[in-house]
């Protein structure tokens, strides 16, 4: 057969390529690929070894099973308002079931739509954070963004940092997982719901409704709901006080979602969002200002008892003992008294001086810093001077005049060198009066201001201007400073603590830190000691020149009436305390001993230790005012000794109580029904320390004293009333200490220098005007009650001149407290040691009554061959007596 092909046998095609281009790209193409599975096994096998090492370093969540945030400690007045709070972070927990399914839901759309479903992490977030977080790497316009779900911001919030790193976000996402698994959706929510931080300083959601609407949780509608979900990404970029309206922006966005995810109804929303935006600023106006003594004194206190920890982040739940309306009356009292006796001194000067002409002298007149205490006063500039008064310039533009009178008193300042009284220039103090005018009305529209994104930029919503009106008074911060305390006598309850002129003028509380002497107002221990010895108020004691040797000064005392120089002659106690007379006060305390008037002093906690020394029976020796009404105290309630308190109970975070002041058992007192029988008697508070008969003769002696005596100024109150006068040596300090039969109230001015007030400024006159307008207000809306008479007091009828039974020429008579058996002409002492002190100790004195004493011996009076006072050689002889004045005229 030959040698060639068949026609019909064909070669073999070539093999088909399906792929384009040469063989050798796509089979490094496939290795390419095994090498990027390969590659994404190990990235993933790494990623999941980074993750399990990440696990083991992320802090562990059992510490969100025994939460405990610090919380805020809240201060409420006797009747239940809140007056204070104290706290690092201002939170008030909330547990989950107590918060309204609105404010949950409103958060949840706002934050976390997909929070109900999902295990910790959202996906779809996570990435479009994560092309943020790129973009905003690219444009360096802001730092990481990432799709954090509610579980991630309580991990972040409470367990990690807030640094911006992929290492932060990987352990907030680890956690969030494990928060998943190991806690309900309800216990993140009431994690998260609590330890948020709304801005305005408040944390959680309960301390948000308090601040911004001064609502608990369940009072908020859903407009408030959603303005507290608006205020969780950003506070401060929609601040409802600087950026109302970017807030209410925002507000709206909310209940857009919350409608879009079905929580609310269109209607609902729309209602909601008709509504404005209003909200207040808690713990502000007179009243909360005027309770900045008590509150700082109660603080130190509460740090002393329970350390400050525990009082910032303890959440302790205080009740004070404050009566808000009695505490702005002792502010009010108190100024206006300071300010009273400040301006009988006359003007001390301008602030400082501007140039009326100056282009800018409204920067520099808003500029001038005024003195500590100035209050709603304000700075003004005088700009004119003439013969119908002055103008004065304000710091927002408005004029005012100044009338003469002002300008007249103003001349009273007369400065070493320079120009007195009021000059154009001079910058002042002025009080005055404003009234509101609408700005929309007065002012022009602002201009519209864009940010640099082309955003409108937020503008605070007009307030209303306040105008001046009348006529401006000119003043000045007194410079003397006092203190007014009132206390419920029965309990100790302290009701109201002024401690100076102004908080922001001197934090120095001068009820506590300050030692004064009480000057006249103690006499009504001496009298008490008297009492306690024998004598009755009808016993008759010569009012004439004393002296006695006091060893405390190694020299002779020489004590003399206020109108030195002027005596009585024989009065009875009761005279010598409605008068406040030295010489007899000195001659009772030198006849029964000083001892005894220590020691009842001491019995009835005004002293500690007081030395027995002859100038202490006039008040020489320092007490604090509070001590001082503890004293008095005594003499309303029956003779017991209290404890003053500010506070009546204290109770911690989980309503355990750690103190109570009134801890008497009451077994009827927490019965379910009410029988209609008498309601529980209580015991007494406090330790009997004086007798009942002895504390209502004080009382009944003390109402003479405001009746007729140097306290006569409290009469206009009236209602009845028991009390004091005091002033110390040059005028020094002035003290008034006074009760009704249901509150007890101590005031002092003086210097905190310890200079002189100035010539007759006396306690009559400078401190007890000051507490007359205080009962004035306290006592206001109570009946005129009297004070209650204790079981075997008798009340006789007396000549008031003499103390004896009236009789032909007797000219006024008087009721007078006796105990059954020492009436006039009768003696319930038959033994010189018979004693009524509750102590049993009735001191150095002989305990005789009304004849007991030798008014020769007791007058101190030497006889002429002495010629010079035994033991001191050189010493010269007594003043002589000056003549007995027995006009009494102005008391009977």
């Amino acid at each position: 057969m030959p040698n060639h092909m068949n026609p019909h046998m064909q070669e073999p095609e070539p093999k088909r390529r399906f792929l384009p281009g040469p063989p050798w790209v796509w089979v490094w193409a496939r290795r390419l690929v095994i090498l990027g599975f390969v590659l994404a096994a190990l990235g993933f096998v790494a990623l999941w070894l980074y993750f399990a090492a990440l696990g083991r370093q992320v802090p562990s969540i059992a510490k969100l099973k025994q939460y405990e945030p610090p919380i805020t400690s809240r201060v409420h007045a006797g009747d239940g308002t809140l007056i204070a709070e104290f706290a690092d972070q201002h939170r008030v927990f909330v547990p989950y079931e107590s918060i309204p399914n609105h404010v949950v839901y409103a958060f949840v759309a706002a934050e976390d739509k997909s929070f109900f479903t999902h295990g910790g992490l959202d996906y779809k977030g996570i990435v479009r954070g994560g092309l943020n977080s790129a973009k905003n790497k690219i444009t360096r316009s802001g730092g990481l963004e990432g799709g954090s779900t509610i579980t991630q911001q309580v991990a972040k919030n409470m367990l990690l940092t807030r640094d911006q790193n992929l290492t932060r976000k990987a352990k907030e996402a680890i956690i969030a997982q494990r928060m998943e698994k190991e806690f309900s959706k309800e216990e993140i929510l009431e994690l998260y719901l609590n330890e948020i931080y709304l801005g305005y300083r408040s944390y959680g959601v309960g301390s948000a409704a308090l601040n911004y609407f001064d609502k608990s949780l369940p009072e908020l509608d859903l407009s408030e709901a959603a303005i507290l979900a608006s205020l969780a990404k950003a506070p401060s970029s929609v601040n409802p006080y600087s950026r109302p309206k970017r807030l209410l922006q925002r507000r709206n966005y909310v209940l857009r979602r919350m409608v879009e995810d079905g929580y609310i109804t269109r209607e609902e929303a729309d209602e909601a969002v008709a509504k404005p935006l209003t909200t207040t600023r808690r713990l502000k106006g007179p009243e909360y200002a005027a309770a900045t003594y008590f509150v700082q004194e109660m603080r130190r206190d509460l740090i002393k008892s329970y350390g400050e920890d525990t009082l910032q982040q303890g959440g302790l739940s205080i009740r004070s003992t404050i009566d808000t309306k009695l505490q702005l009356a002792a502010q009010d009292a108190l100024q206006n008294g300071l300010i009273a006796y400040d301006r009988r001194h006359g003007w001390r000067g301008p602030v400082t001086t501007l140039d009326p002409k100056a282009e800018d002298i409204l920067e520099q007149l808003d500029d001038v810093k005024l003195p500590g205490g100035y209050g709603t006063w304000e700075a003004a500039l005088v700009t004119k001077l003439g013969s119908r008064g002055a103008e004065l310039l304000l710091t927002d533009g408005a004029t005012i005049p100044l009338p003469t009178e002002e300008v007249e008193w103003a001349a009273t300042y007369k400065p070493d060198e320079g120009k007195g009284g009021l000059n154009v220039g001079d910058v002042v103090i002025a009080e005055l009066k404003r009234k509101v005018l609408n700005a929309e009305e007065t002012a022009a529209p602002a201009e519209l201001e864009l940010d640099p994104d082309g955003d409108e930029i937020d503008q605070p919503e007009p307030e209303p201007m306040m105008i001046p009106v009348g006529n401006a008074i000119l003043r000045q911060v007194p410079e003397a400073d006092g203190a007014l305390v009132a206390l419920d006598p029965h309990t100790g309850r302290i009701l109201a603590m002024q401690g100076g002129y102004s908080f922001f003028k001197s934090s120095y509380n001068r009820v506590t830190q300050s030692k004064r002497q009480p000057g006249s107002s103690f006499k009504a221990f001496v009298y008490a000691a008297a009492l306690e010895k024998g004598y009755t108020p009808a016993s008759r004691m010569l009012d004439a020149p004393f002296v006695a040797f006091d060893v405390s000064t190694d020299d002779y005392w020489r004590p003399s009436n206020y109108t030195e120089g002027r005596t009585y002659g024989m009065v009875t106690l009761r005279i010598a305390l409605e008068k406040s007379l030295n010489l007899v006060t000195a001659r009772v305390a030198q006849d029964i001993g000083m001892d005894a008037v220590s020691d009842l002093a001491e019995r009835m906690g005004v002293y500690e230790d007081l030395p027995p020394y002859p100038a202490m029976s006039l008040g020489a020796g320092d007490a604090y005012l509070i001590d001082m009404a503890r004293g008095y105290a005594g003499f309303v309630n029956g003779g017991r000794k209290i404890n003053p308190t500010l506070l009546d109970r204290v109770q911690d975070r989980h309503g355990r109580t750690l103190f109570q002041h009134d801890e008497r058992p009451c077994e009827d007192c927490h019965a379910e029904t009410w029988n209609g029988g008498e309601p529980p008697q209580l015991e007494e508070v406090g330790e009997q320390v004086l007798d009942p008969i002895v504390a209502y003769q004080v009382t009944h002696m003390l109402e003479g004293v405001v009746e007729r005596g140097t306290g006569r100024r409290a009469r206009r109150v009236g209602k009845p009333l028991a009390g004091k006068t005091g002033t110390t040596d040059e005028y020094r300090d002035a003290v008034f200490m006074g009760y009704s039969p249901d509150l007890v109230v101590g005031v002092r001015v003086g210097f905190d220098d310890n200079r002189s007030l100035g010539e007759g400024e006396a306690g009559g006159s400078v401190a007890a005007p000051i507490f007359t307008e205080f009962m004035e207000k306290a006592l206001a809306d109570d009946p005129a009650i009297p004070f209650r008479i204790p079981p075997g007091v008798r009340l006789v009828k007396i000549d008031a001149r003499t103390g004896e039974l009236p009789g032909p020429d007797t000219a006024v008579i008087i009721d007078e407290a006796f105990r059954p058996g020492t009436e006039p002409g009768m003696s319930a002492f038959r033994d010189t040691s018979d004693c009524l002190s509750i102590s049993g100790n009735c001191g150095a004195g002989t305990g005789a009554a009304s004849g007991g004493f030798d008014p020769e011996r007791d007058a101190g009076i030497v006889q002429e061959d002495q010629g010079l006072f035994p033991g001191q050689p050189g010493q010269p002889r007594p003043a002589p007596e000056a003549p007995v004045d027995d006009n009494l005229g102005d008391i009977y």
